[in-house]
């Protein structure tokens, strides 16, 4: 650690590191299939253990339902699903990210589920190499870049490229409302 770098740790005692002189933005980090992914920490509202969700029917397979949180509903996106990776089962560790995501249409909370949190890095712009280019057929719009922490690879997400898009769909309090009724 050098001279101009600090140890901060929170209540949950996961280490914070900050550096005086660097413009710096922090990223929460998780784990999915061996492989660690960031998310801008100010895009993120809270982290909840994973519990069960209502289903939306004819929703794509990676939105498992949703939630009501203190009154608003969240679409919970399993991203594991999304990215492709091999389905697991939900497990102690699964939890659930809240994130506030900026679409077209404004703002929205939606939440995806992830093997486990893992730390928040504090990481300057210099620090960030960007997505390789893998050609036409693989869409990496929502790689925010790539880091080396710690002598592993850590793949920062643009979760407004990943989630703002029109894939998943909107839900309302009187849809959810209907379905219950439908049961």
């Amino acid at each position: 650690m050098g001279a101009a770098e600090e140890r901060i740790y929170d209540g949950n005692d996961v280490e914070i590191t900050s550096k005086d002189n660097d413009q710096t933005d922090q990223y929460l980090t998780f784990i999915m299939a061996s492989e660690e992914y960031g998310v801008d920490i100010l895009s993120v509202q809270e982290i909840r253990g994973w519990e069960s969700v209502t289903p939306i029917p004819n929703s794509p397979p990676h939105v498992k339902g949703v939630i009501n949180l203190r009154g608003t509903i969240v679409p919970i996106v399993d991203l594991r699903q999304r990215f492709g990776l091999k389905n697991v089962e939900y497990g102690p560790l699964t939890v659930v990210i809240v994130l506030k995501v900026a679409t077209a249409k404004g703002s929205r909370i939606m939440g995806i589920v992830v093997d486990a949190v893992s730390d928040v890095y504090s990481l300057s712009e210099e620090e960030m190499k960007s997505a390789p280019d893998l050609g036409d057929h693989v869409n990496t719009l929502y790689i925010k870049g790539l880091v080396n922490v710690n002598n592993k690879m850590v793949i920062l997400l643009d979760i407004n490229e990943l989630l703002g898009s029109d894939s998943i769909p909107e839900v309302s309090i009187n849809a959810i409302k209907e379905l219950k009724e439908a049961r």
